[in-house]
């Protein structure tokens, strides 16, 4: 078996912080998002952020959501185009904290990166 890439990664958030999420994804890092209105009209029970033509992240609203914290979680890395210090000047115009820089290595290589939480407490490596 030979994988080809990340298709996409499920992500459940508080049922009741819909626009939060809507807010931070979309708004905030500027991701298109998909099947919101089929999710809020009760057709879907999740929508999406559409991070390239070949990944996505599914949200899945829940009243069970627990804090990724307690459990074993640690974060999604999603290559940017931008240059890192302009994805620092967007978080930082944004009020979002940058919980910490670093070099790490990826499937792409060595590149800087960045590391934020969502509202839900996932962390995101911005690289």
């Amino acid at each position: 078996m030979k994988a080809v890439h990340l298709d996409h990664v499920n992500l459940r958030i508080p049922e009741n912080r819909v626009d939060e999420a809507v807010t931070f994804y979309r708004d905030t890092l500027g991701f298109s998002l998909e099947d919101l209105d089929a999710y809020r009209a009760g057709n879907r029970p999740i929508f999406s952020v559409r991070l390239s033509a070949t990944s996505i992240i599914h949200l899945s609203p829940s009243e069970s959501f627990e804090s990724p914290e307690a459990q074993n979680f640690d974060h999604v890395a999603i290559v940017v185009e931008d240059d890192i210090d302009a994805v620092k000047a967007e978080l930082r115009d944004a009020d979002i904290d940058i919980e910490r820089e670093s070099r790490p290595k990826g499937a792409t290589g060595t590149a800087p990166a960045v590391y934020v939480r969502d509202p839900f407490g996932y962390r995101l490596e911005l690289k």
